[in-house]
């Protein structure tokens, strides 16, 4: 197939023009006077349910919904996401697991786009806000032989794990995460310090939603929260939907932290893109999708996941969030992709996986609509 190509702006301003193929990113050149859009690599999400009313997390859906999930996650410039499964019994986590390793197997696409699934849960805190949404009575303290049972029943494909470092037999789980290739993250968690310390001294590497999963009132000094910001192997993942973690809170844990130890995530959830009202959803339940866009457990505070996609998320975090496009971009490409060994995606490289957006530039320099997809080398329509 010959080269096809694509000109715009680099998140640092640079003016390209990128010639592409399935084989990848063949050459990129100066073009100073390429046209004003935005020209980045398609968007890496590490922590997401489900989109537009599609769900990872329901075990009576069709087989299908992960390919449609990812073709759908096109149309929001994510390209590559790792489907995330909350806390479940055993026979759900099973069945959750082997359908997505069956579609992994047979549809081109989704062996493509997902490199692995991650789990959230079930081996996390009990405690009411700690825990979420998450199902109390399933909640439990870590097995790894349950473990190895599902990373085999998903072909291996199981590639990040949040649990609560603070549970018994945790840190010696952690350390089997690590040892077999897992990413091993901490939320939904209470920890103390030296539960933390002990956790990234075990092969711990992520922080899942820093600044959530947690309850609304925490110790000012002694919480889950500094001791994960001190720690150097710990990344932290951002929720930037603007209702997770205020602007400020956002700005300040991005500067303690340093923006290259930060990933921007959705934690989108099933009812994320959908209308406002009253709905039921295999997490969390009774869940209402409030008129801001936010997802909340039916009549209380608590968030069930988010309502926005990564782009949203892109978008918030260099409007309100007050991030730089270029460190906004990278924490949304580049570092995750890092984070989980994929050195072939998340950056406009030659060589690299031909996953390719162009966005419009809304008049005051922010992300705009999105205009083009480029996936494995294929223009997509929108």
């Amino acid at each position: 197939m010959a080269s096809e190509v694509l000109e715009g702006r680099t998140a640092g301003g640079r003016g390209v023009r990128v010639w592409f193929s399935p084989d990848g990113i063949e050459e990129i050149t100066d073009h100073p006077a390429a046209p004003d859009l935005l020209l980045i690599p398609g968007l890496v999400d590490l922590q997401l349910n489900g989109y537009a009313g599609l769900d990872v997390n329901d075990p009576s859906r069709r087989d299908s919904e992960l390919s449609e999930l990812v073709r759908v996650l096109w149309t929001q410039g994510v390209t590559t996401v790792y489907p995330t499964i909350i806390s479940a019994d055993d026979a759900t986590t099973t069945a959750l697991v082997q359908r997505a390793a069956a579609v992994r197997a047979i549809d081109p696409a989704v062996a493509y786009g997902v490199p692995g699934l991650h789990l959230e849960g079930p081996y996390i805190s009990s405690v009411e806000g700690a825990r979420g949404a998450h199902d109390p009575a399933v909640i439990r303290d870590p097995d790894a032989a349950e473990f190895d049972r599902w990373q085999a029943a998903a072909d291996g494909a199981i590639a990040i794990m949040t649990l609560a470092p603070e549970r018994d037999g945790a840190i010696e789980f952690t350390r089997h995460l690590a040892g077999n290739g897992v990413l091993p993250s901490v939320g939904h968690s209470m920890a103390t310090a030296d539960h933390i310390h002990a956790f990234a001294a075990a092969g711990g590497r992520l922080s899942t939603h820093l600044g959530n999963g947690l309850p609304a009132q925490v110790d000012r000094h002694h919480n889950p929260i500094w001791p994960q910001l001190t720690e150097d192997p710990l990344t932290a993942g951002l929720i930037a939907d603007g209702h997770h973690l205020p602007a400020d809170t956002f700005g300040a844990l991005i500067r303690a932290k340093g923006p290259d130890r930060c990933v921007l995530t959705s934690d989108a959830a099933a009812l994320a893109g959908c209308a406002p009202g009253d709905y039921r959803t295999a997490v969390g339940g009774a869940v209402t999708v409030a008129s801001d866009g936010s997802l909340r457990l039916h009549g209380t505070p608590y968030l069930a996941g988010s309502g926005a996609s990564l782009l949203d998320c892109l978008r918030w975090s260099t409007g309100p969030g007050r991030l730089p496009l270029e460190t906004a971009v990278t924490m949304a490409t580049t570092t995750p992709a890092d984070l989980l060994g994929l050195s072939d995606r998340g950056r406009l490289e030659v060589g690299a996986r031909a996953d390719l957006l162009v966005l419009e530039r809304t008049p005051d320099g922010g992300v705009g609509e999105l205009g083009t997809v480029v996936v494995g080398g294929v223009v997509n329509c929108l």
